[in-house]
This record gives structure tokens, C-alpha cells and sequence, in this order.
């Protein structure tokens, strides 16, 4: 095992984790590069080349603004979603940038910041290479840098296994694994995590970390069912989750499919927050970030005897379950389509909300398997590259199936024929057949099939 599931859920901003927050995080891992090396005050230039799907759709998913950001020192976690505009702004009408330790250099974006849409760098689709030069134009540092999703960022050269095993007692590397541990210890699969996670920090601070992640959840749901107007971005998009909110509440108790309409509203109102720049967590990707959270809140305002307790076995066994599809196939759009994003956020929510409930080990496992099986093929395909359509309602729908996947294995047994294990290779496979275009490039299918405007 190399993840914990604190790598999984990370607080960030929006509208993208792969092309936002990772981008970000390479940006600033540049600056402070250059900050190391002493190099910063004879850097005259810095010039930003993206690549792939992050040129692609970079626009649309603030890869420019992410690139500003990172290189002025911000990162993802502690940025102020409410200043960004203002600091981008800052950059853009005195065309100067200021890296850390720096006294600030020219930024012209129509030369320093190019978009080589034609060009796929062969490690990832999500490219990005930062150079530094002086005042002669001479080179005084080039790294290249892969945004894998999820905000994980990989330089040139870096592989994901180069990352050192965590030392924890109960180790596993695919669902069979896992379940096998979990039985001959006798323990939920809850436990495991928690036992595993206990290893790297105190157990106070783990399920501290967990209240931590799901205040900012919650607080997210909240800012979207009560934020009205128009996301940006040109596509003039409404935001919905308050009306459908307030509909929920006007119905009361006389409609008996109220609860699903609230899950909808609360995975709305998240991601409509995300395509706003707005404050997110990573579940396990940006894109995906309304689904686990609109669950939670399902379990806590709508499953008698809901508990805080049930909530931090949710968060273990959730996080177990994305660690698998992280480190057996992949979480980026841009690599496997949506069923890497949105599939993956259901089958951890699934999951997730049977550990919640007391479910067995392997109904856990089944619900997760139903959670990604009929997810499978899913194209990222949004129009005008933006983080909306069919982003958003694809939360709210993703999260109903999670629920369902839940209640369905519930009745079962957990014996069945396809395996989490099975599902996450053919889940991969089927991403690494499935053509580019249909992979986060905004080239296929919705995108060109739907006008903008």
C-alpha cells in the first residue's frame, strides 16, 4: 500500500483536480524548485507549455489561472476561493508575476503560456513543462510534470511506484487481498483502515482529519443550496440545487421519493460550487466531488440512527475502496474517462454507506462492485471544456446509484459473480481502449454535439 485515504480526500478548490489542483501543485513545486536552487533572482522569464488534455481544455478547467496561482506560491488548501479573482487579476493587468523570493518578473500569457493542442506527451495526457530563463533567454531550469488526477502530480522521470510502502499492519494490494486480511483478523473492513491509518498518525488525529474533510464537505453542500445565479464560465448555466432544495422542502414528508430528491440537490449543490472555483473536497477527484458528500448527507438527515461514528466508518471504508482503483487502474478523466471519476465516487460511496450501515465485509465489496459495473464506459465529454455538463447532474445521478448499489446488496447475501477486483481491471481496460476524444479533450460526443451557447 502506497495511499492513504487522506491523499484521497484533500481539500482544494475548483473546478478541476486534475487540471486545477494538480496543475497548481506543479506550479508551485516549480517556483519553490528554483527558490531551492537559488535561482530565483535570475529568472527573467518563466514560460508555461501545456499539453494534451490540459491544453485541450486547460481554459475551461482554469489551467491558465491554476499555472498564475501556483507559480505567485498559492496552493490548492490554503488559497482563499474569494481572493483568487482578485489575485489573477492583479497578474493580468500588470502583466508581472511575482515568484516566491523573487522581485517579480514580465508575464505575457499570449507568449509565456502556451497551448499545444496537437501535442500528447507520452507519459500522460496531462502534460505541463515549465522553463526558466534569464535575461540572456538562456535555459536556468525545465522540469515536465504529469497531473494523474485526483491533484496527484508526478515530475518527468517520477513513477507512482517510486512511492514507499506505508508502514502499516494490514497491507493489501487488490479487494481480495483486503478481504482476505480482514477476515483472518476477524475485523470490518472499517477497523482495517482505521488500525491502518493509526499507524501513520495517532488515531485522535485521524478521526479528527475525517470531521475535518466532512465539515468542509458539508459547508459545501450548504454554500450551493443557497447560492443563486449563473456559473461562469459562457455557458450560462443556472445554478439548480436551490430551487430543487427548496422543492424538497415544500413537499415535506408527502413525497415519498423526497429523499431523492435531496441527494440530488446536495450533489448538485456541490458541484455547482466546484465549477465556481468555489472550496471542495477531492472525492477522489473534483469532478466527482458532489457524489460521496451528498451520500453523507443522505445517511445522516434520512437513515434512522445515523451516527458520527457511522460517518468515520464511512470515510475508512470509502477510502479503502478508492486506494484500490488508485493504485490497481486509474482516477483520471483524462486517462479512462468519467467511469475514473464519477464511476469510482459510486463505487466508494456504495461502499462507503454499507460500512456505514453494518454491512458485511462482503456486501461491502458487492456494493462497491454494483457501484462501478454499471458505470462502466463512461465518457468525459464537457461541453465547452467547462466542469458542468453533463458534470454536474452526473454527481446527483452517480450518487442515487450508489444509494441503490447499497440497498440492493443489502438484501443479498454478498456472494456473487463478478468480483471489485474483476471490475476495477475490466474498468481500466475499458479506459485504455477507449479513444482520446473521448477522454476529457471536449472533442466527442456531448461537447461537439450540443452547442455552447
Amino acid at each position: 500500500m502506497k495511499t492513504s485515504i487522506f491523499d484521497l480526500f484533500r481539500i482544494g478548490i475548483g473546478p478541476s483536480s486534475s487540471h486545477t489542483v494538480g496543475p497548481m501543485r506543479a506550479a508551485r513545486r516549480f517556483a519553490s524548485a528554483l527558490q531551492d536552487r537559488g535561482l530565483t533572482e535570475s529568472v527573467a522569464r518563466v514560460k508555461v507549455e501545456l499539453f494534451g488534455s490540459l491544453a485541450l481544455t486547460g481554459i475551461g478547467h482554469g489551467t491558465d489561472r491554476a499555472m498564475l496561482l501556483g507559480l505567485s506560491g498559492e496552493t490548492p488548501e490554503e488559497v482563499d476561493p474569494a481572493l483568487v479573482d482578485s489575485i489573477i487579476g492583479d497578474i493580468r493587468n500588470s502583466k508581472r508575476l511575482r515568484i516566491p523570493g523573487s522581485r517579480g518578473i514580465v508575464f505575457d500569457e499570449s507568449r509565456d503560456l502556451l497551448f499545444h493542442n496537437d501535442v500528447v506527451l507520452p507519459q500522460h495526457p496531462n502534460g505541463m513543462r515549465f522553463s526558466a530563463l534569464d535575461e540572456r533567454a538562456a535555459v536556468l531550469l525545465s522540469e515536465t510534470y504529469f497531473s494523474i488526477g485526483g491533484g496527484f502530480v508526478l515530475k518527468e522521470g517520477e513513477t507512482e511506484g517510486d512511492a514507499r510502502q506505508l508502514p502499516v499492519p494490514h497491507p493489501f494490494s487488490n479487494a481480495a487481498e483486503m478481504l482476505d486480511r480482514a477476515e483472518r483478523k476477524n475485523l470490518p473492513l472499517w477497523r482495517l483502515m482505521l488500525e491502518n491509518e493509526s499507524a501513520l498518525r495517532p488515531e485522535a488525529e485521524v478521526r479528527a482529519r475525517i470531521e475535518r474533510i466532512w465539515s468542509v464537505m458539508d459547508a459545501c453542500i450548504e454554500r450551493g443550496l443557497h447560492a443563486s445565479g449563473i456559473l461562469p464560465g459562457g455557458l450560462r448555466v443556472r445554478r439548480r440545487a436551490p430551487g430543487l432544495y427548496a422543492k424538497t422542502r415544500e413537499d415535506s414528508k408527502t413525497d415519498p421519493l423526497r429523499a431523492l430528491d435531496a441527494v440530488n440537490a446536495f450533489a448538485m449543490a456541490v458541484n455547482e460550487e466546484n465549477a465556481a472555483g468555489g472550496r471542495v473536497v477531492t472525492a477522489p477527484t473534483n469532478g466527482a466531488a458532489g457524489l460521496l458528500p451528498a451520500v453523507l448527507r443522505y445517511y445522516r438527515e434520512f437513515i434512522p440512527g445515523s451516527t458520527s461514528e457511522g460517518l468515520v466508518r464511512f470515510f475508512l471504508t470509502a477510502g479503502a475502496i478508492g486506494i484500490l482503483y488508485k493504485e490497481n487502474a486509474s482516477i483520471s478523466g483524462a486517462e479512462v474517462g468519467c467511469q475514473g471519476e464519477v464511476g469510482v465516487a459510486c463505487s466508494m460511496a456504495a461502499g462507503g454507506l454499507a460500512g456505514a450501515l453494518g454491512a458485511s465485509n462482503a456486501q461491502i465489496e458487492h456494493a462497491a462492485e454494483i457501484g462501478m459495473e454499471h458505470n462502466l464506459g463512461m465518457t468525459c465529454d464537457p461541453i465547452g471544456g467547462l466542469v458542468q455538463i453533463p458534470c454536474i447532474e452526473r454527481n446527483a445521478i452517480g450518487a442515487v446509484k450508489a444509494i441503490n448499489a447499497c440497498r440492493m446488496t443489502m438484501q443479498e447475501s454478498g456472494d456473487h459473480k463478478v468480483s471489485l477486483d474483476d471490475v476495477i481491471r475490466t474498468m481500466y481496460q475499458t479506459g485504455l481502449d477507449m479513444q482520446s476524444r473521448y477522454k476529457e479533450t471536449a472533442l466527442a460526443g456531448l461537447a461537439v454535439n450540443v452547442k455552447e451557447c
